[in-house]
């Protein structure tokens, strides 16, 4: 019981932190696209570090080789890894973790 023999707007069980966790949104569901090309240790990094953090965020996570696609190619040349959200280019090179969690509302 809180105060004034009112009921806690929480369960019992659950923490005051856990219960004002709960509240916290979730960034709204999110379309990842690494573009990269085979042989490219960078995009494996880059790759590695998006599947760590996909269950937590909600993401859908692609690849599309560059070298399959003679437009890509030209467009992305020796930038891959090249990494877009939604559509929009967020890193090229190497995926940097501290804006990866900033972009996506991370604490």
């Amino acid at each position: 019981m809180g105060s004034a023999g009112r009921p806690r707007p929480w369960h019992k069980h659950m923490s005051l932190f856990a219960f004002f966790s709960s509240w916290r949104k979730r960034p709204p569901a999110s379309s990842v696209v690494v573009y990269t090309r085979r042989g490219c240790h960078l995009c494996d990094e880059a790759w590695d570090l998006l599947q760590r953090y996909q269950a937590r965020w909600g993401f859908r996570l692609d690849a599309v080789d560059v070298d399959g696609d003679p437009e890509l190619a030209a467009l992305h040349g020796d930038w891959v890894p090249v990494v877009t959200v939604n559509g929009k280019v967020r890193f090229r090179g190497r995926v940097n973790e501290v804006l990866l969690k900033r972009l996506f509302g991370a604490s």
